[in-house]
């Protein structure tokens, strides 16, 4: 790696320490170097709170050095005044002669502003530097600038022989037969500190009553998504509970009560409308969503090409009858043994 790559790296690095807590703004990091020595680095911490160039110049003790050092920030420094003023304008106060940027910002707000605003003040700036690596740890940021939708993250776990589920009449009191260990059901709550939002369907939600929120994991709590077309969820369920912001997608009525949000949309066969979801979201700036199930939904964003990535654990056990796991086309596939279980890993290269 070059030198101006390993610091961009290193701002990667920081960038991705305020994963859960800076939605919807994105991942950033930055880091000050001069004479080939790092003086500052700081990363955005919290939504609302200062940004990664104005907390890495902070930490900086010989301001003095400033003017001759080198700034390296994996996104466009902003140029708009938001929660907190531009930081191209910091930047140009400071006297830094050289900015190192990874990537472009995709909000149309900041877009090329912030890059032409340094230019135009002095600054020698690089564009570019890590581009994948710095796109791909903002997948969530771009996707809903570009694409005008959150990013799509399908999970499930599946046995050897390739079922969810064993076979439970619905409105049965079978529980669900564990697929999975302990540990990586705590790393699915981490997955959920980390998204903004969790969804599933309306045999999932009678059939597990969830609670689908943060247990084992210290974190925000996501939104609940539930379809229920026709409204016939019993009320008692955990979803229903009026605890955390809850989503009901149903064909019937638009409400709200209390912290339980009913939204009237258009089915397809018994199938909520995609796209209408995926244009709510995006109107209520959630950026990304975990699809936890079931295996109806599922399979409908996968025959839409709508999902960006799929995180299947496979356990050992053999049902040998039950639920069939979703079929998803092996693409940007990647995958880990954890003991006796696997994890697969997929990325839509439609999406990517």
């Amino acid at each position: 790696m070059t030198k101006d790559e390993q610091y961009m790296q290193r701002c990667l690095d920081l960038a991705s320490k305020g994963l859960g807590s800076v939605a919807p703004n994105p991942l950033v990091g930055s880091v000050i170097v001069y004479n080939d020595r790092i003086i500052g680095e700081g990363y955005h911490k919290a939504y609302g709170g200062p940004h990664a160039e104005v907390n890495a110049i902070a930490s900086v003790k010989e301001i003095s050095l400033l003017p001759e050092s080198t700034l390296y920030v994996n996104l466009e420094p902003c140029s708009h005044f938001g929660k907190t003023p531009p930081c191209s304008d910091l930047i140009i106060r400071q006297g830094i002669k050289r900015v190192v940027i990874g990537s472009v910002d995709p909000f149309d707000v900041v877009t090329g502003k912030g890059i032409a605003r340094l230019r135009n003040n002095g600054c020698e700036v690089s564009v570019g530097i890590l581009k994948s690596q710095c796109q791909a740890i903002n997948k969530r940021f771009f996707t809903f600038h570009e694409k005008k939708r959150p990013f799509v993250i399908l999970k499930w776990a599946q046995t050897a022989d390739g079922f969810i589920d064993t076979l439970r009449p619905p409105g049965s009191d079978l529980m669900p037969a564990w697929i999975t260990s302990e540990n990586l059901r705590i790393l699915v709550h981490k997955w959920r500190s980390e998204e903004p939002a969790i969804m599933v369907g309306a045999n999932t939600a009678l059939a597990d009553n969830p609670r689908l929120n943060v247990r084992e994991w210290s974190g925000k709590q996501p939104l609940r998504i539930v379809v229920d077309r026709q409204l016939k969820l019993p009320r008692k369920l955990h979803l229903f509970d009026n605890r955390l912001e809850t989503l009901v997608l149903n064909d019937r009525l638009d409400k709200k009560d209390q912290k339980t949000t009913y939204l009237k949309l258009p089915f397809e066969k018994d199938l909520v409308s995609l796209s209408h979801v995926m244009h709510y979201l995006f109107e209520k700036g959630i950026q990304s969503v975990l699809v936890e199930g079931g295996q109806q939904l599922i399979q409908s964003f996968v025959a839409q090409s709508l999902w960006d990535e799929a995180r299947v654990f496979s356990g050992p056990q053999f049902f040998g009858e039950g639920v069939k796991a979703p079929v998803i086309k092996p693409s940007n596939l990647s995958h880990v043994i954890i003991g006796n279980e696997g994890f697969f890993w997929f990325k839509n290269y439609l999406n990517y």
